[in-house]
């Protein structure tokens, strides 16, 4: 497979974890968002919505890509089932994509690379305005994300279960794959984390597992 991101990309991030996860090898073609490449004939031909992630299969014909994050991930999840990183139970699954989108939908989107440009011009926010922004919604979504994870830990205790060792569960899944990319970026931009103990908690644990430290931004081929 290959895999054309960025080393700045939450979502390519997440999509770095999963292979990881999942134990899958794939070639790393560099698409440098910050100089335009998304933009330029070559990755467009290839890229209708010139974007990243986008994922090409192994042995596939040309036009086998797939692009959005989360559609690759599920994706790889179904054809490369273990370990899964989705629980085998309905509401374990929608659990599990709930928490996910609260990063992927309510988060992300709004704090992208062409968000913030677009807040700069032609929208005329100076850096303090557009940090501002970034930390507001960031915020609002990682302390959703920490009301899920007290509710679960709530419901496990009085089921007499030990606490949850990552977002859902004893294993990384999915949400997982979401949550750290979007601390990271949010590090990178220097937000102070207050008020998430338990998701700050489910980041540190995901960051001791090599998956995600061979993930990381820092570790891939294009990191500057």
């Amino acid at each position: 497979m290959k895999l054309y991101n960025y080393f700045r990309s939450g979502t390519s991030f997440r999509v770095r974890i999963a292979l990881n996860l999942k134990g899958l090898p794939y070639d790393y073609i560099p698409v440098h968002l910050a100089k335009g490449e998304q933009h330029g004939d070559a990755y467009r031909a290839i890229s209708p919505d010139s974007l990243v992630p986008l994922l090409a299969l192994e042995g596939e014909p040309d036009h086998a890509r797939l692009s959005q994050s989360m559609a690759i991930i599920e994706y790889l999840d179904e054809t490369h089932p273990e370990p899964p990183l989705l629980p085998r139970d309905p509401l374990g699954r929608a659990r599990v994509r709930a928490l996910a989108q609260t990063v992927a939908c309510e988060i992300h989107p709004l704090n992208n690379l062409r968000v913030l440009k677009y807040l700069a011009q032609p929208l005329g926010l100076d850096e303090a305005q557009r940090a501002a922004w970034y930390n507001h919604w960031v915020m609002e979504g990682l302390r959703m994300y920490e009301r899920r994870l007290q509710q679960y830990a709530a419901e496990r205790e009085r089921a007499g279960l030990p606490p949850s060792v990552y977002s859902y569960g004893d294993t990384p899944t999915l949400a997982d794959c979401c949550l750290v990319p979007q601390i990271v970026n949010g590090q990178r931009f220097g937000l102070q984390y207050e008020g998430i103990p338990l998701t700050l908690a489910v980041y540190e644990r995901c960051m001791q597992l090599d998956a995600f430290q061979r993930a990381h931004p820092s570790r891939c081929p294009d990191a500057e």
